[in-house]
């Protein structure tokens, strides 16, 4: 493994450390040797465990927080007036995005896969991971969510490297991957690509910043590139034949240019994670590695935190959470929650960031409008400022099945009135709505 892509330089400080993407870099400048510090807005589970870790991390951003660091590196969603940002430009400390540090970690690697998408990112990641791993006995990865097994980074060897893509701020241009997979381009980060177009152009580019590329064949970009196709249609070069459910389990048959395999028993629920496995197959594949052994390494992922996740219970009723924060993802929790569930179902959605919800208004409208039991919890702004147009109240009265809700207390309450011992209360976001299910259940 190549490990001095910053020579001579030991301190390194990074601004907004807790993040799920963040804190797994962090891990692995921690594994080569170097002195990590960093700050973050509020503590967390990733924070914490980089203080077991030996890591120093402030909780609030100030400028002094920096210290005597030799490089600095960013999260692209972090302001750029952040005093700790502002301090290294003023001290001319070398800033480096989180993307470029990625790219960076990448390169230690003799082959690299790159998973790129508006949806199924961090399940094909992991898929990839446990997938290469079974079949090298050398593989690490850098994963944008908890991997039941793996965590969100693995250290598993110095030849293959699977990571998560991210479109954002174009960020997975950073990336030359050996291979490049694009699970899907769904119209997402409209509020920094502008339209559709320039986003399409967008993953257009990381396609030719790869050796070779892999997509999903029934989606649009396909018909541009020149790449192994997956998908669920017999017309790709990988394929899944004889579909069976079980329980909200899918198994199926991998066929491959032709050839038909023994059949594959997927550990997580929902229809959509046979998309996210045929895409590892496929990268397994294309490495050129037998689809029998990889399909072995398939089944060693047991799923992610947050992807349909049982929470708990209260009152006889099941708690469960899910990442989806784009109508298509809803889509197919709802659809997933349908199969598996039964009794009423309840869901609590809340949404993400206000520009998605203004830009995707009519999806979202459409989507929601399916569960009979709907509340719209208070929108998770993350990085941005309040805009009525976009707000979770706005989108609740476009709803007439909805109630909004915008206090803990509140949506405990009514939980604790509505539900009833059989039923399913479902939590959808990529914000905190997460936590406050927990913290709902602890009451």
């Amino acid at each position: 493994m190549k490990r001095n892509f910053w020579l001579k330089t030991q301190k390194i400080f990074m601004i907004g450390i807790g993040g799920i993407s963040m804190s797994g870099l962090a891990h692995f400048l921690v594994s080569l040797g170097f002195t990590v510090s960093g700050s973050d807005l509020v503590a967390n589970a990733q924070t914490a465990r980089l203080e077991r870790e030996g890591v120093r991390v402030m909780i609030g951003h100030s400028g002094a927080n920096v210290g005597d660091a030799q490089k600095v590196v960013v999260n692209s969603a972090i302001p750029q007036d952040n005093p700790e940002l502002a301090e290294a430009r003023r001290r001319r400390i070398p800033v480096y995005g989180r993307a470029e540090l990625l790219s960076l970690v990448a390169g230690c690697f003799a082959h690299t896969a790159g998973i790129a998408g508006c949806h199924g990112k961090t399940t094909a990641t992991a898929m990839c991971a446990h997938v290469l791993d079974h079949c090298t006995g050398s593989c690490s990865a850098h994963i944008g969510g908890e991997d039941l097994g793996f965590g969100n980074f693995y250290l598993g060897g110095e030849n293959y490297f699977v990571t998560e893509a991210c479109e954002y701020k174009g960020n997975f241009l950073h990336l030359h991957p050996e291979i490049a997979v694009i699970l899907n381009t769904d119209a997402d980060h409209l509020d920094c690509y502008g339209d559709e177009q320039r986003l399409a152009e967008a993953y257009r580019a990381y396609a030719r910043n790869a050796r070779e590329v892999i997509a999903c064949g029934e989606d649009k970009i396909a018909r541009e590139l020149d790449c192994l196709t997956f998908g669920l249609s017999d017309q790709c070069d990988v394929s899944a034949g004889n579909i069976r459910s079980a329980g909200g389990k899918y198994s199926f048959i991998p066929i491959v240019r032709g050839e038909s395999f023994e059949r594959i028993r997927l550990n997580v629920y929902g229809k959509h994670n046979i998309y996210n496995a045929l895409a590892a197959l496929s990268v397994a594949y294309r490495f050129g590695f037998p689809v029998p052994i990889a399909a072995q390494g398939l089944a060693k992922f047991c799923g992610i935190r947050r992807r349909f996740e049982l929470l708990g219970t209260r009152g006889g009723a099941q708690y469960i959470a899910d990442y989806a924060h784009h109508p298509r993802e809803i889509l197919s929790a709802l659809q997933t929650a349908k199969e598996v569930c039964s009794g009423r179902l309840f869901v609590v959605f809340q949404p993400h960031t206000y520009s998605r919800t203004k830009l995707l208004f009519d999806d979202f409208v459409r989507v929601l409008s399916k569960p009979e039991n709907l509340v719209v919890y208070k929108t998770y702004a993350a990085r941005e400022f309040f805009d009525e147009e976009g707000s979770a109240a706005t989108l609740a009265q476009a709803l007439p099945n909805s109630l909004y809700i915008d206090d803990l207390h509140q949506l405990q309450l009514y939980l604790d009135c509505s539900v009833r011992s059989g039923d399913t209360v479902l939590f959808l976001g990529a914000g905190d709505i997460y936590f406050i299910a927990q913290r709902i259940l602890s009451m």
